[in-house]
């Protein structure tokens, strides 16, 4: 019987039919007669008729080993998948059972698997992912068979590496660079690897010792030998060395410190990109793990690194010069719209932002494009067509590689070979598969474009559009007036001081040319700005900041819209302005306007903190605090911004900065309970809960906090006695006084971001002399008997910000009982009006008449937090309601509500409250004293200071008297 080729064109039917005749002549009568039984078989019958047709490799090799072609197409070694493990082991069998070397079985090996991967892939019978992980897998199992042949050989002549400092065993670590690194391998590729060992040392051998240098070199030589030398059974693999250090001049092998001192001192930026597919295919995991960190330092930047751009964009240059000067433009690889270019806005969001957002340090391209989407980089219909256009092209390059294995991805020129592709690819014609060829490379080439391609008005020289010198030696106080600066002379003296400063004049060739190109945009931005001298004067200090680290220049000169909003907010605000000179790692969220002026909910920033930590080890302390202070930076700018812009009322303002706080508290508690846990185990308690519980006060607990509140905590645990359970078990109290000990220095250290926030601990009991973490009991035993009046104000805005529910409800209880006590007024009254002339003593010197200090100034911000405060301890007992809340704002509300205020006194409190709050933002973001004008609130504080005459006006008058 005949293979079935009715499905087939009539060019291929013919071709299939003949490759068929050529392996039945070939094979012996038995062999031929039992390929006749197997090729009957459907579906086996229309694949190898559309597998002989479509690839002359497989056609080829099946007329040369027939036995092979019978071997493969018994059983179901083609129709179904294989695990990962299998193609290792079944080289190991093979080199167990068969009697033949190394090269020869390794060849064996590599026909049988392609034969299998091609007809799979042809057949359909594998997408597109499968059939380079197959590839993949079997180069994987390949090389790790011929290292451990071959340094099994060598040892048994020089015997074993020693490492000089550890006298540990030494083995080589094979790096698997590009498609192999990311198991994309393609059907006929060669592969690119690095070879490395972990230390110096010499071999053990008594006779014949030899350095860890020569005797991996020895190993290396032999594992390339056994893949990549052809003989009459072809090749393995052919392999690439020259991303190695030093390329072809370079040692073929390298300790890891040496590798590590190359990269640090001398890689370069296409070096950065070939490594970050680089994956360790051979040696123990640790040990390459250890490998791997080192070089992460060197692919991706701990800070947003835009200056990647115009690296990638200069390779591309150089390979549409090659296209152009071979006329490759039919290469679906390197051509036009083709799989270097996806490949290029992938790697370029992972060496831009790789460094900070850990979930772009993936090694396949398809996982990268989803980060993207995850991470707002790209939009997700873009993806979707880079998705589609990659597997389309990878497609493709299999159908061109598949037909004679060759390492090729040019479209073919003859009609036949045309016609197969066509078919492969699932298209009746030539035309109608160049036609879907043609859109998938205009949707990539257009994505890359936008994103890689040079600026249509990429400004090389330091004169502007207009001819205006902005930069050069030539600029002149009259190009600026001309752009609208009104004092020009010193806006003049201010750059022609930055532009002849050591800074400037000791920076290397490219961080010059940067500055070339962006300071002319910069001098015209802030021209754009309601005053460009403010705004130039405010920038500045930030481009000093990025001098050593140009690539933040490049972002902005790739982005004029964040060079727009930058200009406007520093302009706006120098609390902004010294924001950015500090961390300009934050210019990366002027990337986008919407999230910009968009300050997320509570519910939000957990979920964006959540993601931002997920990837990080739980153990890694440093790598945690870096990742909050980010969180924190960057939330807090969003919040200045929409304040700025109008976009969030006071209340709101508060209301975020608080969410912020209460979020980041929740993290810095899960990782130094996860630190303690690991060294001690968890300890003994009631609750499902962590048994522990923080509270805010002051601002927190009032849900008021300001761009540079600190925070007021108490810490407090559940009580129970008992210890930890791991095996370095310690007792309960001491295991939650080094957690409360921990979080405070999470939050207080300071890093290359500063600090997350002060912490002032005072308010708990006995302060600063009393137990870091009491338990429950204790806490309502020393508000109950032995606890100042003070201590109950300040209990009234205390609320729950992070920990254990169920102990938050037990002090909250305790919170409530005290609150609700009745009190003797007067006394009561007394100690508030005492407490407060004490605060006023202290806090508020004498000054200008002319002026009223917001909070501390009579008729300001604590006179009305006092009367609350008093309200709520004088009344709670017979009013509960006031009990219940921990900001001013509410508790005025309940006292309007229940009468105890008349509705229009609790409104102007309020309104005055809100008033001076909002002011005092204002003037942070100004970077001002929280002082101003006494006639700026003269109606408000009146009110103010009527209602405390009405209150404390007759406590006043006797403590005067006595």
């Amino acid at each position: 019987m005949s293979v079935e080729t009715s499905s087939l064109p009539d060019p291929l039917a013919e071709q299939a039919l003949a490759a068929w005749e050529n392996i039945l002549d070939r094979a012996d009568p038995v062999q031929a007669d039992k390929l006749r039984v197997a090729a009957a078989v459907r579906p086996v019958s229309e694949q190898l008729a559309r597998a002989l047709s479509c690839s002359a490799f497989i056609a080829e090799l099946s007329k040369r080993k027939p036995g092979l072609l019978l071997e493969v197409l018994s059983g179901d070694f083609i129709q179904q998948s294989l695990d990962e493990a299998d193609f290792h082991a079944q080289l190991v069998a093979a080199l167990a059972s068969e009697n033949q070397d190394l090269g020869s079985c390794l060849r064996g090996f590599r026909q049988r698997h392609m034969l299998r991967i091609v007809w799979r892939d042809f057949c359909r019978l594998a997408d597109t992912r499968e059939t380079v992980r197959d590839t993949s897998l079997l180069a994987e199992a390949c090389i790790t068979e011929a290292l451990s042949c071959t340094q099994a050989e060598l040892e048994q002549r020089f015997g074993v590496p020693i490492g000089k400092d550890s006298g540990e065993p030494q083995e080589l670590i094979v790096l698997a660079m590009g498609k192999l690194g990311a198991r994309e391998l393609n059907v006929s590729s060669d592969i690119d690897l690095i070879f490395a060992y972990p230390e110096a040392g010499y071999t053990n051998s008594e006779k014949r010792p030899i350095s860890n240098e020569e005797f991996f070199i020895k190993v290396g030589q032999g594992v390339i030998n056994a893949l990549d030398q052809v003989t009459p059974e072809g090749f393995v693999f052919r392999v690439d060395m020259r991303l190695r250090p030093y390329g072809e001049s370079g040692a073929l092998v390298h300790n890891f410190t040496a590798l590590e001192e190359y990269y640090q001192d001398q890689g370069r930026d296409w070096e950065r990109y070939a490594l970050i597919k680089a994956n360790p295919v051979t040696g123990d995991p640790s040990v390459a793990q250890r490998l791997m960190q080192s070089l992460r330092p060197f692919i991706y930047r701990r800070y947003v690194d835009f200056g990647v751009i115009d690296s990638l964009r200069g390779m591309k240059q150089m390979i549409t010069a090659e296209v152009r000067r071979r006329g490759l433009q039919d290469n679906v690889k390197l051509g036009h719209g083709g799989i270097r270019e996806v490949e290029f806005i992938a790697q370029c969001f992972q060496l831009i932002r790789g460094g900070r957002d850990l979930g772009l340090q993936q090694r396949e391209l398809l996982l990268v494009l989803e980060e993207c989407v995850s991470l707002g980089c790209l939009p997700r219909e873009v993806v979707d067509e880079l998705r589609a256009a990659y597997l389309f092209l990878r497609d493709s390059e299999h159908a061109i590689q598949g037909y004679q294995d060759k390492q090729t991805q040019e479209l073919p020129g003859d009609a036949l070979r045309q016609l197969a592709m066509a078919t492969v690819m699932g298209f009746a014609s030539w035309e109608h598969y160049r036609a879907a060829l043609q859109q998938h490379r205009d949707n990539v080439a257009g994505h890359f474009s936008e994103l890689i391609a040079p600026p249509e008005e990429e400004n090389c020289a330091s004169v502007d559009e207009d001819g205006l010198d902005l930069w050069g030696e030539d600029m002149s106080s009259a190009a600026l007036a001309t752009l609208g600066y009104s004092d020009a002379d010193v806006t003049l003296q201010r750059l022609q001081h930055l532009r002849s400063s050591n800074r400037v004049t000791a920076l290397q060739v490219e961080g010059r040319e940067r500055l070339e190109q962006f300071m002319p945009l910069l001098v015209r931005a802030c021209s754009e700005s309601v005053n460009p001298d403010l705004a130039l004067h405010r920038v500045l200090p930030l481009v000093i900041a990025v001098l050593r680290r140009s690539a933040y220049l490049v972002l902005l000169m790739e982005n004029p819209p964040a060079l727009a909003e930058l200009v406007s907010l520093c302009c706006a605000s120098p609390w902004i302005a010294e924001q950015m000179s500090r961390n300009p790692v934050l210019l990366d969220e002027f990337l986008d306007r919407s999230s910009l002026y968009n300050a997320p909910d509570k519910e939000e920033l957990r979920e964006q903190l959540s993601q931002q930590v997920a990837r990080l080890a739980t153990d890694d302390l440093e790598a945690q605090m870096d990742a909050l202070r980010y969180f924190k930076a960057s939330q807090v700018l969003r919040v200045a911004a929409s304040e700025i812009a109008g976009r969030l009322p006071v209340m709101k303002v508060s209301d975020n900065l608080t969410w912020i706080a209460e979020v980041i508290l929740e993290q810095v508690l899960a990782v130094s309970w996860a630190d303690l846990a690991r060294k001690h185990g968890e300890p003994k308690r009631q609750s499902d809960g962590s048994g522990f519980a923080v509270f805010g006060y002051g601002k927190l607990g009032g849900i008021e906090l300001g761009y540079g509140s600190d925070l007021d905590l108490v810490f407090i645990h559940e009580g129970v006695r008992g210890s930890t359970d791991g095996e370095r078990s310690i007792d309960n109290s001491v295991f939650y006084m080094r957690l409360g000990q921990r979080m405070i220095h999470i939050l207080e250290t300071r890093m290359a971001l500063g600090q997350l926030y002060e912490v002032d601990m005072r308010l708990r009991p006995d302060g600063n002399s009393g137990s870091l973490v009491p338990g429950v009991d204790g806490f309502s035993n020393y508000q109950q008997k032995s606890a100042w009046t003070w201590e109950h104000q300040a209990l009234v805005r205390a609320r729950f910000a992070a920990g254990d529910p169920a102990v938050a409800a037990r002090v909250a209880q305790v919170r409530k009982d005290i609150l609700c006590k009745p009190r003797e007024h007067a006394e009561l009254a007394r100690d508030v009006v005492k407490m407060r002339r004490r605060m006023s003593e202290h806090l508020l010197s004498e000054g200008d008449n002319t002026l009223f200090h917001l909070k501390q100034g009579s008729g300001g911000i604590v006179d009305i937090e006092f009367m609350v405060q008093f309200a709520v301890l004088a009344w709670a007992h017979s009013h509960p309601e006031l009990a219940r809340w921990s900001d001013n704002v509410r508790i005025l509300e309940v006292l309007g509500k229940e009468g105890l205020f008349s509705s229009d006194e609790a409104q102007d409190l309020t309104q005055a409250y809100l008033d001076y709050r909002g002011a005092a933002h204002q003037l942070a973001l100004q970077q001002e004293p929280t002082e101003v004008s006494t006639a700026q609130f003269n109606d408000q504080r009146s009110r103010v200071q009527g209602r405390w005459q009405a209150l404390f006006g007759e406590i006043e008058e006797q403590a005067a008297k006595a």
